[in-house]
């Protein structure tokens, strides 16, 4: 609760609160021992009470007009102000107890004068203290929940610059692919082409990056991925997706795998290649949900950097990393016979939040 009161709201309500616990301890400690009469002893306390209060108040003021001061400067109109108003409150409350006693004016002994002032002295000071200890302790919650909305924008940004980077080779292949078939009057399979790329796009526009989505659902986008590719490789292209029915529930990062496949297809596939095949499988292991990708094309180059491998597997990665700190996993290699071979693992989590 005391969360979500703004800095000043939290001030009034320990203001109000440290001076309610003021008048209760004057009243147990002095007034009540003093055996002052109730019609003197209750209006002074409400009096006293009102004017310390208004008092520290009007010391806020000041000490944030004196806050962009020098150190030295402050300290020294910090403990004028501090005399003055402890001789000021002083009187107050010496002044309106002869008034209640029906007594014009009475000058007070020094030990009267000793021991009130002290007593005005310890709480403004004690005060004081108080004020400075609130405001630090909330400059520094501000800062750390700044500096927190900071790493939060800034990991937005990098997840939806991952995301987002990933586009444009993907959309001047498709674009340059519809345009062949275009020039070789081909236009049924530039019409399907465009809608399978129409698909895809208006998912990409309309999917926050940062969501996550079910398995099935990024299998159908996958799949639509794949089928705008079949447009371009016809018969050269085999796909194959399978997922297992007890993890089609489960949530992976919105459009993971399509940079993979883009991958694949741009660095993996040879153009003297025959037929090239892409296996994505997803399934249960070792309590986790596990992502594999096989193909049968060049595999990685031994030392490969982003440069060969392309930015699809370092950017998957630093995905990862970000979405799921410490609890995925991202390898890949060559597979013995011909290929590579990708393989995620990562926290299970079914839709709604909850894990399973």
């Amino acid at each position: 609760m005391l969360q979500s009161l703004t800095r000043n709201q939290l001030f009034w309500l320990c203001q109000t609160s440290g001076w309610a616990v003021y008048a209760v301890l004057t009243e147990l400690m002095i007034k009540i021992p003093s055996q002052e009469p109730w019609l003197v002893a209750l209006p002074h306390l409400l009096l006293d009470t009102c004017f310390g209060f208004l008092l520290t108040l009007l010391l806020r003021g000041w000490y944030r007009r004196v806050s962009v001061q020098g150190a030295r400067l402050k300290i020294q109109w910090h403990l004028l102000v501090i005399l003055v108003s402890c001789l000021v409150w002083t009187q107050w409350k010496w002044l309106t107890l002869q008034w209640l006693y029906g007594q014009m004016w009475r000058g007070m002994t020094w030990f009267d004068f000793g021991t009130w002032n002290s007593a005005s002295l310890t709480i403004l000071l004690t005060w004081t203290a108080l004020y400075y200890a609130f405001t630090a302790t909330f400059e520094t919650m501000e800062q750390r929940q700044k500096a927190a909305d900071a790493i939060h924008l800034a990991k937005e940004a990098q997840l939806k610059m991952l995301r987002y980077q990933l586009n444009p080779h993907f959309m001047f292949n498709s674009i340059n692919a519809i345009c062949t078939l275009i020039l070789k009057q081909d236009n049924q399979h530039a019409v399907s082409m465009l809608e399978k790329l129409c698909d895809l796009l208006r998912y990409s526009l309309y999917t926050d990056p940062l969501a996550k989505v079910t398995v099935a659902e990024e299998i159908q986008i996958l799949q639509t991925y794949f089928d705008v590719e079949q447009c371009r490789f016809r018969n050269k292209l085999n796909v194959s997706i399978v997922a297992d029915d007890n993890v089609k529930n489960l949530l992976v990062p919105s459009l993971l795998l399509q940079p993979l496949a883009e991958n694949a297809l741009k660095h993996g596939m040879r153009i003297s290649q025959q037929s090239y095949a892409i296996t994505v499988s997803f399934r249960q292991e070792n309590g986790q949900l596990q992502i594999r990708m096989l193909d049968n094309g060049t595999g990685f180059v031994a030392q490969a950097d982003v440069a060969s491998t392309g930015i699809g597997l370092h950017n998957c990665e630093e995905r990862l990393a970000l979405i799921y700190p410490e609890q995925s996993s991202f390898s890949y290699g060559n597979r013995a016979e011909e290929g590579a071979w990708i393989q995620i693992n990562i926290p299970k989590e079914l839709s709604g939040g909850s894990k399973p």
